[in-house]
């Protein structure tokens, strides 16, 4: 079901880091005895050339850490980021990076509805799962992305693609991206999976 948003991201960034805050303050005091370390992982990925664009299907594997998922139950918006790289395969001298794509992905909890929101930051679309299971499971199956059109690869070239998902910290202040370093459940990033691009 999709729904349209009810407010801007720059409005809501004080917000974000002052409950950041508070749930570091709150978590530090409190040791949870079970603690789960999350992963990414990109299961399968594959491209088709439809109209002469490069089109993205690709399954991954998404599961929070337990800091991470309760950041994302207290109130905090998590983005999820996938990488693509188009490289050029060179005989001679090192692969050259032809094209890099990035999209992301904001999950989010509202515990009003108690419904879980994924939003395309690059497109605007969003839509409401009623369960975290749902929303990840619709985050790890992309399809028919677009990556590049065939056009603006050299003919007759051989190229590979790339791909990986991390857990993107850039958006919040830079005192909570410093304390994210340091701390290793906030450090979810998949291996890259590469395979030769068809054409």
């Amino acid at each position: 079901m999709s729904i349209a948003p009810n407010h801007t991201p720059n409005s809501r960034r004080p917000r974000i880091a002052t409950i950041l805050l508070l749930w570091f303050a709150a978590t530090s005091l409190a040791q949870d005895p079970i603690e789960r370390e999350g992963y990414f992982e990109v299961r399968s990925a594959a491209t088709v050339l439809s109209d002469g664009v490069h089109l993205l299907d690709s399954r991954l594997q998404l599961v929070l850490s337990s800091e991470a998922l309760e950041a994302l139950n207290s109130g905090v918006p998590l983005t999820i980021e996938l990488q693509m790289q188009v490289i050029r395969v060179r005989r001679f001298y090192m692969d050259a990076l032809g094209a890099e794509l990035q999209v992301r992905f904001e999950l989010e909890y509202r515990p009003l509805s108690q419904r879980y929101i994924v939003r395309n930051l690059n497109s605007g679309h969003q839509d409401s799962f009623p369960t975290l299971y749902s929303a990840l499971n619709n985050l790890g199956r992309i399809t028919d992305l677009p990556i590049i059109d065939d056009a603006l690869l050299e003919a007759k070239k051989k190229y590979r693609i790339r791909v990986r998902a991390m857990l993107q910290t850039q958006q919040y202040p830079a005192p909570l991206r410093l304390l994210f370093f340091w701390r290793s459940q906030w450090q979810l990033q998949s291996e890259w999976y590469e395979w030769n691009l068809e054409r």
